[in-house]
């Protein structure tokens, strides 16, 4: 392993003061110094301009020193110095240093002055550390939110110093040193067409040709080439190609997970590799407790991106580590969790009722961008989370100033959708009235139209707004420079407009162009209700014949001139006896049976959705009696004659006997 001696190559740089200086010094001409100093630094950054060398000497106080007897440092107008470890306690040699306590020190830092004041007190330097050094820079400015290096520490001459090693003899260094170094300094914005970089990937590709990189250089170097040459650099077919010789027994974990990032770069050929990636996600089930939160954040997102569905065991057992981590996520990390789990449809409740604490406790705290995914997240899988739903109305109340129009939707939707209104509905739907007058013109016409559409689910029509959105501005906003309005907004449309008749008699305003409505709302692609669960229909329906008599006294899947499809519907006269389903006239009363499966309710819940709840109020505000049968009350009936006796309970509740 290569040694970075400072006492030998920094000897001339001016923010040093070690034994040894000064006879570096004789042995290089001061003109010499100054011709190796600009011309090979000067080309690493090429923006910075250095001016002609100075000996010159600082301690800590940045007092300045001058040469005196050729021998001897003395700060200028002060008495001679010659006690050197007197102005830094922290002088040492990495001889007798053990390499945790560097790297321990190194990770305490949180500038990168601090780790190159610390770097300049040390009198050798293994190659290893010193990369090590630059990636710790690279991860103080990282944090700092701008991966670039300041022009101070650019003109450093102790950065400058660190580089000119890694430059001058790279094929000295050891794998982990080289690989190291050129993935700091990629991160760091340098020049890639500098000779320090050109040096270094050079002699990489040698190793690497001549088989000569371990496993963890390899995951590096990979990475490293990525981010410098594109994921279709020739280059990383080999390394992906030796990647799959090694038995993965030998990767770290942190290697995996590496790996996988790779992977996930060269996505578009993941046909070519899926063979190895079945391989890796058997072995990842084994490290899935050694990872951490970034880690399986990375793992997730990996898998999504590589869509491997059919690493479903991998996802689950990732999901039972992400709840005991929830707390020590970052927000891009949880936002990439709670995204993967959207993709692969995971649904664990032992992650809800996790989420559920965090969020309720740090809501406030959490990004916009962090809260609409988990809201996402709520919707799709159809979860009614009351700590959730609540803790996301109380912050639109006191934040919605900070959300763009978008998130506003996707946070307000899923109430909608899940058919639920939080304590504070009153705050909520005043600010969102006042954010809508205020920004409406702001918000992309779909994007409002959900969102307004969603309120009239839980019984709250935007009549306010409806004038807006029936008008032909609005309606040609909506439909852009297609031909035609798309199926889904019309019925969205249509559905608000049945509200501002059924729910506000008292609005007067533009009513929507009837080539603007739909004839009905259950349609293939876009339905606003939902299909009729077949094997549950199938056990009413016998019930229903046992009850009345025969299969002539009741209908199915009628469409009403209101959009809605009633699942069975029986007509009454005003005597109250039941008629067949072909007769027209005397009806007195129509009963609209709704036989409501699993998928009408939220998620392990007998909580309806919106899209049923307002079919079953407008049925309702119709004139129709409307008689739930839900799949749970169905399920715990044990014979044929139960069924015959609930279904008689429901239809018929104050007779004891039926007619027909």
């Amino acid at each position: 392993m290569a040694l970075i001696t400072l006492r030998r190559n920094f000897c001339h740089l001016s923010d040093f003061r070690i034994h040894g200086a000064l006879a570096a010094l004789r042995n290089h001409p001061i003109n010499h110094v100054h011709k190796v100093s600009k011309e090979q630094l000067h080309p690493w950054f090429c923006s910075v301009q250095y001016e002609p060398f100075k000996i010159h000497f600082h301690h800590a106080c940045y007092k300045k020193f001058h040469l005196q007897n050729g021998n001897e440092l003395h700060p200028v107008g002060e008495p001679a110095f010659s006690q050197v470890h007197d102005w830094n306690k922290f002088e040492q040699n990495l001889k007798n240093e053990d390499e945790q306590i560097f790297y321990r020190r190194l990770n305490e830092f949180t500038s990168s002055e601090e780790v190159l004041s610390f770097i300049k007190t040390l009198e050798t330097l293994p190659d290893a550390m010193a990369a090590g050094a630059l990636q710790r820079i690279c991860e103080v400015e990282k944090k700092g939110g701008d991966q670039r290096l300041p022009k101070e520490i650019l003109e450093s001459n102790v950065f400058q110093a660190l580089c000119f090693q890694f430059e001058q003899e790279p094929s000295q260094l050891s794998n982990s040193g080289l690989v190291t170094a050129l993935q700091a300094l990629i991160w760091l914005h340098v020049d890639t067409q500098s000779s320090l970089v050109l040096n270094l990937v050079a002699e990489c590709q040698n190793r690497l040709k001549r088989g000569g990189l371990e496993v963890h250089d390899l995951c590096v170097l990979g990475e490293s080439l990525i981010r410098l040459q594109g994921p279709g650099c020739v280059t990383l077919e080999l390394i992906i190609y030796q990647l799959q010789d090694a038995k993965l027994e030998v990767f770290t974990p942190e290697d995996i997970v590496a790996l996988y990032r790779i992977l996930q770069a060269c996505a578009e050929k993941v046909d070519q590799h899926q063979t190895f990636l079945n391989t890796i996600n058997n072995f990842s089930l084994s490290i899935v407790s050694y990872l951490s939160p970034k880690s399986i954040s990375q793992m997730l997102t990996a898998l999504v991106v590589l869509d491997q569905a059919q690493a479903l065991p991998l996802v689950i057992k990732l999901g039972k580590y992400v709840v005991r981590h929830i707390p020590h996520f970052t927000n891009e990390e949880l936002r990439k969790v709670i995204e993967a789990f959207i993709y692969f449809g995971h649904n664990d409740r032992f992650f809800i009722k996790t989420l559920e604490r965090h969020v309720a406790a740090f809501c406030l705290t959490l990004d916009a961008d962090v809260v609409s995914k988990i809201m996402e997240y709520c919707s799709r899988k159809l979860i009614l989370s009351e700590p959730i739903l609540n803790a996301v109305a109380e912050t639109f109340v006191s934040q919605s100033e900070k959300l763009s129009p978008s998130q506003i939707s996707e946070l307000i939707e899923p109430f909608g959708k899940l058919n639920y209104l939080p304590p504070n509905a009153p705050a909520l739907f005043r600010k969102l009235e006042h954010v809508l007058f205020t920004h409406f013109n702001y918000f992309p016409p779909k994007t409002l139209l959900r969102l307004l559409h969603s309120c009239s689910l839980i019984a709250h029509p935007p009549v306010n707004f409806m004038g807006k959105i029936f008008s032909p501005f609005f309606l040609q906003k909506l439909q852009g420079e297609e031909s035609h309005l798309d199926r889904l907004s019309m019925a969205q449309l249509t559905q608000l407009f049945l509200s501002s008749v059924l729910e506000c008699p008292f609005y007067k305003g533009p009513k929507l162009f009837r080539q603007y409505q739909v004839k009905s709302f259950l349609t293939p692609c876009c339905s606003l209700e939902t299909p009729m669960d077949f094997h549950l229909y199938k056990s009413v329906m016998i019930g229903l014949i046992d009850l009345l008599g025969a299969r002539s006294y009741f209908a199915s899947k009628v469409l009403t001139p209101y959009c809605y499809t009633i699942d069975v519907e029986i007509k009454l006269d005003e005597e109250g006896f039941v008629l067949p389903f072909t007769v027209d006239e005397d009806i007195h009363k129509r009963v609209a049976l709704c036989i409501d499966g699993p998928k009408r309710f939220c998620s392990n819940s007998k909580h309806l959705l919106g899209r049923e709840a307002i079919k079953q109020r407008h049925l309702r505000l119709l004139g129709y009696q409307v008689v739930q049968i839900p799949y749970h009350e169905i399920e715990v009936l044990k014979s044929r004659q139960e069924l015959v006796e609930y279904l008689q309970s429901k239809l018929f509740p104050q007779n004891s006997t039926v007619h027909w």
